[in-house]
């Protein structure tokens, strides 16, 4: 019994022997040691510019086939995507010219000097009754100057009857003295007509006259002083005389 119960013991502590030695051998990757949090089955961490198949992420400048750009082929590829605006083009055809502003002053001497009709159109821009003017019918020979300045604006060898009741001439005696604005006072673009010199707001210039200019100047009387021919060189205007020579 005895001899038993010292078998057992023996055994006991060779067993204890045995664990003791496997715990302080050295463990192989793989058996039972706990994965990295940043390990993804692999083992292996993803780099973050890979794209789940390991390629890196092509540069914002590339095109797909991942060649970096030149800086030419940057400035076209910006060209496509964002184009030049388009510049809104301007005719050249009329200079526009807009009523400048007359002081205190001016406006009251020219008060003095005009009638209230006068005032109201050439100043105000106003505009006189059709048929209901001075010189709508008018059909004796001369000129008509600015009303203001005093400078030749129409003469009659350039009138005709319109039938609007406004004086109507198909050209200027000098376009030079006449100045254009775009105006849309009744609601709609119209090309108003004024004075250089006196700035003086004549009426309007519509495409619809004969020929040889195809134009209509709608004229106010009231914008206009007419002289006679049989005046011309008393007024000092003697070299206008020359506009009637081809009418005798």
């Amino acid at each position: 019994m005895n001899l038993r119960f010292l078998l057992s013991i023996s055994a006991s502590a060779a067993l204890l022997v045995a664990c003791n030695e496997e715990a302080d051998s050295p463990k192989p990757e793989g058996s039972g040691t706990k994965p990295s949090a940043e390990s993804l089955g692999s083992g292996t961490k993803p780099a973050p510019e890979t794209l789940g198949s390991g390629t890196k992420q092509p540069a914002p400048e590339s095109l797909g086939s991942g060649t970096k750009l030149k800086p030419e082929e940057k400035k076209a590829v910006a060209a496509v995507a964002k184009p030049e605006p388009v510049r809104e083009v301007v005719s050249e055809e009329k200079e526009e010219a807009a009523p400048k502003k007359r002081t205190a002053e001016e406006k009251a001497e020219l008060k003095k000097r005009l009638t209230k009709i006068q005032y109201y159109v050439a100043v105000e821009d106003g505009t006189e009754r059709a048929f209901d003017n001075e010189y709508w019918d008018n059909k004796e020979d001369g000129i008509y100057v600015d009303i203001i300045s005093g400078e030749p604006l129409f003469s009659s060898t350039h009138k005709f009857k319109s039938g609007t009741g406004w004086p109507s001439f198909w050209q200027p005696i000098d376009k030079k003295e006449i100045k254009e604005n775009t105006d849309y006072k009744i609601g709609y673009a119209r090309t108003e007509v004024r004075s250089k010199s006196g700035d003086t707001h004549l009426g309007h210039v519509f495409p619809d006259g004969p020929k040889p200019t195809g134009l209509r100047y709608c004229i106010n009387s009231a914008s206009l002083r007419f002289i006679p021919k049989t005046e011309l060189e008393k007024e000092g205007l003697a070299d206008y005389l020359k506009l009637f020579e081809k009418s005798e």
